[in-house]
């Protein structure tokens, strides 16, 4: 018995080049779409880690455009203290997290005007501040929350003078 008698009958006539094109095709287009997804239009990647475009979700525009004018970092892009900058890996990986929660909680209308940071959110919050400072904080108690001294870096705080 032939072992080509078990295949379909397109395929014992030679049609299986044809069936490969076609697979090879499908598979790049697949592939091609899954890059445009991935990394999407031209420059889409940096205009979602700008601080424009986190404001348009969050509550915060009043306080974006404080911090944009007045903020000790108001140079700095959003992402730079609430994503981790550890890694490239672990980065875009926070990244999807924290942004389809946040596009989640918006659209299924959870947002408030008081957002609180997540555990995970305030590690790595506190993990950038010694990062970027690092030559500042070596001489302070590294487990004690920056914010808690320095409570005007603060979307809400920004330019706003603390009596308390």
């Amino acid at each position: 018995m032939d072992c080509l008698e078990h295949l379909p009958y397109a395929f014992r006539r030679g049609d299986w080049r044809y069936w490969l094109g076609l697979g090879l095709a499908a598979v790049a287009a697949f592939g091609g779409l899954a890059l445009f997804i991935l990394f999407g239009p031209p420059r889409l990647l940096a205009y979602s880690e700008s601080p424009e475009f986190c404001v348009k979700c969050h509550n915060h525009e009043v306080e974006g455009e404080a911090f944009s004018h007045h903020g000790a970092h108001r140079r700095e892009r959003c992402i730079d203290c609430h994503l981790p900058n550890d890694n490239v890996a672990d980065h875009f990986f926070w990244k999807g997290i924290d942004g389809m929660s946040d596009v989640v909680a918006f659209y299924a209308g959870m947002f408030t005007d008081e957002t609180r940071l997540s555990r995970h959110g305030q590690r790595v919050l506190q993990e950038n501040c010694i990062r970027c400072h690092a030559a500042t904080v070596m001489r302070i108690d590294p487990a004690r929350p920056c914010w808690e001294c320095h409570r005007r870096v603060t979307h809400k705080g920004t330019a706003m003078i603390r009596t308390n």
